[in-house]
């Protein structure tokens, strides 16, 4: 049973840099199909993985506080960058708000890997931020982890831009280092990445690990008990170009819904 749609509807609130975050999204709607939610994308200042960690907490800060007023009462980063950048610091500030960050599944990868070599594909941020190296020093003893930050596929996601020669090029040059040391699983440490999952599949015989589904089911155990189902519309805003992010709304997700502007 569903109440009806109010001002006032509770939601889960998702943040990314861009359309990464939809990839986990995508999950949370699966897991929690009647809980609203409202998607924020900072498409104005993306990427966020060429940024310092410092202009990242900044923009988190704007973004989980514009959530927070639109009735978000549970914030998930659905970024990487983001959340190496920016997530203990979010908690501190926001206490009385359960907050889901994105953790490089370096753990299930180490813990399948018959090779003993794994790869992470990533941003330069997460790359070289504490907490990844925090889960791999915990979570990757004994096995070889070949660290690939990939920068253009962001943006590669964002524009629709996989299929075309030059995107394949680009995903084989990053693929190629990760083959030649015989990775056998591949950690897309990214929310962007995994819209690219298909065309990586196609171009490896890597397995691909997506935390996606993993958020979700957090997500799932940290809901409030007052956030509960609602005929209410997802919402979707963007700092950027709304017409844009429709497209991509509709491309990703197949979903056809209103985009606003974040101001």
């Amino acid at each position: 049973m569903t109440v009806p749609e109010t001002s006032a509807s509770k939601r889960i609130g998702v943040f990314d840099s861009g359309v990464g975050g939809l990839s986990v999204l995508r999950e949370i709607h699966g897991h929690l199909p009647n809980i609203p939610t409202i998607y924020y994308a900072d498409q104005a200042h993306l990427p966020y993985g060429m940024r310092t960690p410092e202009d990242v907490r900044q923009l988190v800060d704007l973004a989980a506080e514009f959530l927070i007023a639109h009735g978000a009462r549970v914030l998930v980063i659905a970024c990487h960058t983001a959340s190496a950048a920016s997530l203990h610091d979010l908690r501190a500030r926001h206490r009385d708000i359960p907050i889901v960050g994105m953790e490089p599944a370096v753990k299930p990868a180490a813990e399948r890997t018959q090779t003993g070599v794994i790869g992470v594909l990533t941003t330069r941020v997460t790359a070289q931020s504490e907490l990844y190296r925090k889960v791999v020093d915990r979570f990757a003893r004994g096995v070889q982890v070949i660290t690939q930050p990939a920068p253009e596929l962001v943006t590669m996601v964002e524009q629709g831009t996989q299929d075309t020669p030059e995107g394949e090029a680009i995903l084989r040059r990053y693929l190629a280092p990760l083959e030649a040391a015989h990775a056998d699983y591949l950690v897309l440490a990214c929310t962007h990445f995994p819209f690219l999952a298909d065309k990586l599949q196609a171009l490896t015989d890597i397995a691909l690990i997506d935390p996606g589904a993993a958020v979700a089911r957090q997500v799932t155990r940290v809901l409030p008990a007052d956030v509960v189902p609602a005929d209410a519309a997802h919402l979707y805003y963007t700092t950027g170009d709304p017409a844009q992010f429709q497209r991509s709304l509709n491309r990703l997700l197949g979903i056809d819904a209103p985009v606003q502007q974040a101001l």
